[in-house]
């Protein structure tokens, strides 16, 4: 009977046990954003799916066509049609962004990263839906952009907004933005493993597995939603061809670089025409409606420029168009690009980048042929690799979209000739931009999201808040006997010399007066400055790495911390043990992150 009663309590016990470990586990955070990875991917993609439907329909009240086939219904269309619809659309996306954007500017990808880099994660999905109708508009009335930017910030925005109201750490609002931003881009170009990773390497900023599963379910569910509504169809069409011999990588090394070209060629359009509209003499919504007089007028000519650019790109993917055609198309996409999105106009720069990069992989592949035609492979093989190359650098994500390409066209057979021209062309753009385009427009804010989180915390803590404003002060006009009473109260210290303003003299310590000699006892009556020495200081905006700097330089363990250059105004000393504890803090909670 003992024992039977041992064994029910030993068994009462080990079951509430394994109740209380279920119990913890349930309400840990990690497994609550696995479930949540699911809703929010649910979610996204039908914002995602939404988006694409609305894009549809404002594309039909300006050109009667829902789907991406505008080029050739534009072929069809009368001239004054072509030029007033992208015109119209500017002018009332310019108003729009004017007067119903709180920052009266677009929004995309690289306000997605400002977000996860500055605000942990924090976004208002208000906001991001009343940009994305902007967006919407621009891309329905035939703006040379993209959806993937309006996608993910869409997508993201959903889900900090998810993420904030449960209270969650900036850790767990990071992986819900990646989940959402996947989801969308998932769910906008039916592929989930592009969605992913695309998610992953530019808004998480890493791979680590703790982000990459609830990622990985988002964009899964995002890729279900959109099949369930568009059916199981790749982006592009798939061409036929064969690599005719390995002699051909050089070749597609040369194609990194003419990529690199067209690349740099597009960004510097974008920024020349977005510096020139900022210095126009008309009101910024007149930006957007001029930018889209002018889109319209060289759609006259090259009509493949106006929207996204799928069926354009799936149609050079077949080789259907000539060499000069392929070089006209390559010039009028780079300027319309460049008024669309520096004139004011939202939406991405992702699609204009497959568009562009496909028409110089055809042009290439249709001068390769012409010179080596024994051992120059079909045209489709270049224009996918040409593809790859401009987008892997404007994105700045040269990982994800090595396998974006493959993704979206279903096609691994060009694996090695993709990473080669992506990796060069990656790397050109780089040395003349520094990073991605996505990064230029946070710089050109004056903010620098490419820094990770340990070096943003110790670029963002200053002095003004490390200093120790009690600092021992005495007046330039005191006596060297007057600091020996200071200094021997309190010998380690140092006492800084001000004048009436409050301006740093200089600073006097024990070791200033031994080095006086003699004559301080006997002129001890004189003033400190004549023992007192100029030390090194730090600005109250300087930061732990000057500081470390300046530190090092120095040999110094106390320095002063002063309001600006100019003036001098004393506002504390610093110490170094202090300025090593912060900086050690920094990486501390970058690891926590």
């Amino acid at each position: 009977m003992e024992t039977r009663h041992r064994f029910r309590a030993a068994l009462v016990k080990e079951i509430g046990l394994r109740i209380g470990r279920l119990v913890r586990a349930l309400r840990s955070e990690e497994l609550q954003i696995a479930f949540l990875a699911l809703i929010v991917g649910a979610l996204a993609g039908y914002a995602a799916t939404g988006f694409r439907l609305l894009i549809g329909w404002i594309q039909y009240l300006f050109y009667g066509e829902t789907g991406e086939k505008l080029y050739s219904t534009a072929l069809a269309l009368p001239w004054w049609q072509i030029l007033l619809a992208p015109t119209v659309c500017g002018l009332i996306v310019g108003l729009f962004i004017r007067y119903a954007l709180s920052d009266r500017r677009p929004q995309g990808v690289a306000d997605v990263i400002e977000a996860a880099a500055l605000r942990d994660g924090r976004m208002s999905f208000r906001h991001a839906a009343l940009a994305s109708l902007a967006n919407a508009a621009s891309i329905g009335g035939g703006a040379s952009v993209g959806r993937e930017g309006p996608v993910v910030l869409l997508g993201a925005s959903l889900a900090s907004t998810i993420a904030k109201r449960l209270g969650y750490s900036r850790s767990a609002m990071l992986t819900m933005m990646g989940c959402g931003a996947a989801s969308a881009v998932a769910a906008s170009f039916n592929a989930p493993l592009a969605g992913a990773l695309f998610a992953l390497e530019v808004v998480v900023g890493n791979y680590r597995l703790k982000a990459f599963a609830p990622v990985v379910m988002a964009s899964v569910t995002g890729t279900i939603v959109s099949r369930l509504h568009f059916g199981d169809f790749p982006a592009f069409i798939k061409p036929e061809y064969e690599i005719a011999s390995f002699f051909e990588f050089p070749a597609f090394a040369l194609l990194g670089v003419s990529a690199a070209v067209a690349t740099v060629a597009m960004m510097s359009a974008i920024i020349l025409i977005s510096m020139s509209a900022r210095r126009m003499p008309w009101p910024t919504w007149a930006n957007t409606a001029f930018a889209g007089l002018l889109v319209g007028a060289i759609a006259l000519v090259f009509p493949q420029v106006l929207g996204v650019g799928y069926e354009v790109t799936d149609r050079a993917l077949r080789g259907d168009f000539g060499f000069w055609l392929l070089i006209g198309i390559i010039v009028a996409k780079i300027v319309a690009t460049g008024l669309s999105i520096g004139g004011g106009f939202g939406g991405g720069v992702f699609s204009p980048s497959l568009m562009l990069g496909a028409m110089v992989g055809a042009a290439f592949g249709a001068l390769a042929g012409s010179v080596f035609p024994d051992i120059a492979s079909d045209r489709g093989a270049y224009t996918l690799v040409g593809m790859g190359a401009v987008a892997g650098a404007v994105l700045g994500a040269p990982i994800s979209t090595i396998l974006i390409i493959f993704e979206l066209t279903g096609d691994y057979k060009v694996t090695l000739g993709v990473m080669v021209a992506v990796v060069i062309a990656s790397a050109i753009t780089q040395v003349v931009f520094g990073r991605s385009f996505f990064h230029w427009q946070l710089s050109s804010r004056g903010i620098m999201a490419h820094l990770d989180y340990a070096e943003r915390q110790i670029q963002r803590t200053t002095m003004a808040s490390l200093a120790l404003p009690t600092a021992p002060v005495m007046h330039h006009s005191c006596t060297i006997a007057d600091a020996q009473t200071m200094l021997l109260a309190a010998p380690s210290r140092i006492i800084y010399v001000v004048d009436d303003k409050g301006e740093l003299r200089g600073a006097v310590g024990l070791g200033d007066l031994f080095a006086f000699g003699s004559d301080a006892v006997r002129e001890a009556h004189e003033a400190v400055e004549h023992v007192m020495r100029k030390p090194p200081f730090l600005l109250a905006e300087d930061n732990i790495e000057d500081a470390i700097q300046l530190f090092s330089r120095s040999s110094e363990v106390i320095l002063p911390v002063v309001k600006d250059r100019s003036q001098r105004i004393l506002v504390g000393e610093v110490r170094q043990r202090d300025v090593m504890v912060a900086y050690h803090d920094a990486h501390e909670a970058a690891r926590e992150a």
